[in-house]
């Protein structure tokens, strides 16, 4: 996709980055990260050791998120993010975990320069407002 297209109001992040199949491959991508790479060890002891429902919900989440269909709502309601997410400490170190590995996600399964910096910026900002703990 062009810039053009990245920088259109009328274009979802859903769309440019090429629907479902896109957005399942990105989060299986970012848990086989997290869970080969010693460089994500926080964030993965934060998960059950299964990851399967983890995966599903990531995918459910994000492909509402990015303006594609509210799977995610229809399944679990609305996400409740920073609720859901409070029975876990989550700091700097956290943070810049999941952000690391969702870019080196991004990076890998090659998701056009322009949208991949969109959607940083996004991530950054949730995963910021996250955070519960101090440093």
């Amino acid at each position: 996709m062009s810039s053009d297209s990245v920088n259109s109001t009328q274009t979802t992040a859903y769309a440019l980055i090429g629907g479902a199949e896109s957005i399942r491959q990105l989060v299986d991508r970012f848990y086989d990260l997290m869970e080969l790479e010693p460089a994500y060890t926080v964030i993965r002891q934060m998960h059950p050791a299964d990851l399967s429902t983890s995966r599903d919900k990531l995918y459910l989440f994000l492909t509402g998120w990015m303006g594609g269909p509210d799977l995610y709502q229809e399944k679990y309601g609305h996400p409740k993010l920073r609720a859901r997410h409070l029975p876990f400490p989550i700091g700097s170190i956290e943070r810049n975990q999941w952000l690391d590995c969702m870019q080196r996600a991004m990076d890998e399964v090659a998701i056009d320069a322009p949208l991949k910096e969109r959607l940083h910026e996004s991530f950054f900002a949730t995963a910021d407002w996250m955070r519960n703990k101090s440093d």
